[in-house]
Order: C-alpha cells, then sequence, then structure tokens
C-alpha cells in the first residue's frame, strides 16, 4: 500500500475528521447507514494536516496530470484546497456550484478559466462520485478539457468506480478506505473482526442494515 495513503489516514484519524464506530454506526444525509465518519474540511483548522494536504495534492497532479494548465475545485468542501493547490501550482483557479445561481449572471463555474484549458479537478471526499461528476459535466460544458481528478479521500464505492468510468475521469485520491482500515487495525482503534463488517458495508451500502445515531449533515459528500 502506498506509504502516504497510510500517512493520510492516521493524520485524519488523529484530528477525528473519521470516525469508526462499527458497533454504533451513523445515518448519513442520503439515509444510508454507515460505520464511518468523514468530515475532510477539518484538515483546513490544523495547519500542519492543510499543508500536508495542500503539497501532497499538488505532488499527484504533477506525478499524474502534469499536462494540467488550470485548477477547478469542488464547491463546498473542495473550494479551499482547490485554492491553496492553484496557488502552489501557479494556476489559474475557479470553483463549481452545485448548480447555477438563481440571480445574477447564473454562474455555476465561479472564476475564469481559458476556454479550451487543461483542468484538473480537485475534491475533498468521493462517496458515490454524483457531485463530483457533476462539477465534471458543468465544466466542460463551460469550455475546458477536464484531464483528471484528484481528491483527498475515497470510500471506494463500486457504484462511485463504474460513474467515474462512464464519465472518462482518472481519479486519483491521497488516501482511500482500505487504508483507513489498515491503519485503525494497526492502532488498535478497531477489532481485526470489526475490518469483515467494514468491508461489507462498503460493497453494498446503501442495504446496510444498522442500528444508527444520527449524523450532522457535511458528513457526507454525495
Amino acid at each position: 500500500m502506498n506509504a502516504i495513503k497510510k500517512i493520510f489516514a492516521r493524520k485524519l484519524m488523529d484530528i477525528q475528521a473519521i470516525k469508526l464506530q462499527p458497533n454504533d454506526p451513523f445515518t448519513w444525509a442520503s439515509g444510508w447507514k454507515s460505520p464511518i465518519y468523514t468530515d475532510n474540511r477539518k484538515t483546513l483548522s490544523y495547519p500542519d494536516v492543510r499543508s500536508f494536504v495542500k503539497l501532497e495534492l499538488c505532488h499527484l497532479i504533477q506525478a499524474e496530470f502534469p499536462e494540467a494548465e488550470a485548477v477547478a475545485g469542488v464547491a463546498t468542501g473542495a473550494i479551499a484546497q482547490g485554492a491553496l493547490v492553484a496557488d502552489e501550482l501557479g494556476l489559474p483557479y475557479a470553483y463549481v456550484r452545485p448548480k447555477p445561481k438563481d440571480h445574477g449572471m447564473g454562474n455555476q463555474v465561479e472564476g475564469m478559466l481559458p476556454k479550451g484549458a487543461k483542468v484538473i479537478v480537485v475534491e475533498d471526499l468521493i462517496s458515490t462520485g454524483g457531485s463530483s461528476l457533476k462539477a465534471v459535466a458543468a465544466l466542460r460544458e463551460y469550455g475546458v478539457e477536464v484531464i483528471g481528478m484528484v481528491a483527498s479521500f475515497t470510500y471506494g464505492f463500486p457504484v462511485a468506480e463504474e460513474a467515474f468510468r462512464e464519465a472518462g475521469v482518472r481519479l486519483v485520491t491521497l488516501s482511500d478506505y482500505n487504508a483507513v482500515l489498515e491503519q485503525a487495525a494497526e492502532t488498535g482503534y478497531i477489532k481485526d473482526e470489526d475490518k469483515a463488517v467494514l468491508a461489507e458495508w462498503r460493497k453494498d451500502p446503501a442495504n446496510w442494515e444498522t442500528h444508527p445515531q444520527p449524523l450532522p449533515r457535511g458528513g457526507e459528500s454525495v
């Protein structure tokens, strides 16, 4: 497993941006029952973690998408991360709203990107991939070429992987669900037997049966 994935997974758990509760699960805004809580926005509040995310996302872009000419962040979770990355790389930046504004110019893409530019999209969290790929569609409609997406974390749901394949978007992430499970087991945060439960949840999260507790909105990105 990539060392950066494990390092970042540990950092996320250390600041409680990720919590695992297989025996006392949460309820996502979508209604899904989940043994995991994820809020990557917390990384912005810790200077060392914030800098880690910025620099490692830049490294991913330089290694995997060196042809990038501009950066676009997905609202709202990745607006700040995208801006930090674009500033570090010295590239033009804009962010994408979930839908066009209902007033003013009716913009969905906020900012200015050169027409035809090769754009890398920055996202914070990938669950089903729905909101992320809507941003991609908006950017394509705007008139730029989306060359790929980098994100802080992905659950690795099969439905998301298929959606990205169908959309023709290559996704690269700093960490993922498997890395979190490995780190959680190694540190004793979860028991070995919990790994099987957590792995089973990811196969079909929409139909996972649990006894949930409410999760504040913002713990899920869809």
